[in-house]
This record gives structure tokens, sequence and C-alpha cells, in this order.
């Protein structure tokens, strides 16, 4: 793949991150359901990551977690390096272990969220923001919430792999 179609390939994943970011950022967080809206940027991360590969994955991890301690108040930087993590770890593991299919997605995204679930309880039990029973009251219905805007998230970004992806690795 030439430097000019790599560059191509990297602004068109770009671009399908940005409605994702749009809906993240500013219309779900509108319509909450029980209480809880949907992290989508983790979705995205898992979802190139699986199509892409380990290397390609922690780029474009480290890409979506500054973008999401950039856009979102609070944030200790700690998204950037673990997003980037992340997306080699499932990278490596759709290329090794899984395969390039939504199955392999949704598992590398359901391994994902509920890591980042289980670091905010474990902040609010160190924090002591509320007891156990309440976090999870919160955490189990936004990660099936989340969970359920896999597929679209995966249709998407599988497009954008089926028209400018490289080689298929498995």
């Amino acid at each position: 793949m030439t430097r000019r179609n790599l560059i191509h390939k990297w602004m068109i994943y770009t671009l399908g991150l940005l409605p994702i970011w749009l809906l993240d950022a500013y219309i779900l967080p509108r319509y909450p359901l029980l209480g809880c809206t949907p992290m989508l940027l983790p979705l995205a991360a898992a979802a190139v990551a699986v199509l892409e590969g380990a290397y390609a994955g922690t780029g474009f991890g480290l890409g979506v977690g500054l973008l999401w301690e950039l856009a979102y108040a609070g944030g200790f930087g700690g998204l950037v390096l673990g997003l980037a993590l992340a997306g080699m770890a499932m990278g490596a593991v759709s290329q090794y272990a899984l395969s390039q299919s939504f199955p392999g997605c949704f598992i590398c995204a359901s391994a994902l969220l509920a890591a980042l679930e289980g670091l905010r309880i474990a902040r609010g039990l160190i924090t002591d923001a509320a007891p156990l029973a309440t976090l999870l009251q919160i955490a189990v219905p936004e990660l099936l919430f989340t969970l359920a805007w896999t597929p679209v998230i995966w249709l998407l970004f599988r497009a954008i792999y089926d028209k400018v992806g490289g080689a298929r690795l498995a």
C-alpha cells in the first residue's frame, strides 16, 4: 500500500469516527435510557482493532483515547494509553485467536467495556462515591446499552474496511 493510499485510508477511518463521536457527545446524552448513555468511542476502537490488527489498532486506539480525553471533561490522561494498549491487545487477539468478524468484535468490545466499567466501579468505591449496589445499577445497564450499538459501529467500520482497507489478515 502506497503512502498516499495509507493516508487516504486513515482519513476515511477518521471521517467514520466523526458521526460516532457526534452521536456519543451530543445526541445520545439528550436521550438517556434507564438513566445511562452508551460509550460509543470504545466500540469504534474495538471495531478498527479487530479489522486492522495490532499495530493499526494501537494507533487508532491512541487517537480515540486522545479524542475522548480532549472532548470530555474530567479526564486524567489514562484513556490515551489505556485505549492504545486495548487496541493493541484486541488487534492481536483478533489476528491470532479470534477472527475478523462481528463475533470477534463483540467479544473484544465486551471485554473492553467490562474493563472500563470495572475501573469506574473501582474508582467509585475508592472515592466512596456510592455503595457497590448503586454503582452496579448504573454500570450494568450502561454496558448492555453500549453493547447494543456494536452492530451499528461494526457495520460502519466494516464498510470502510471493505472500501479502503488492506488485505485480510485472517
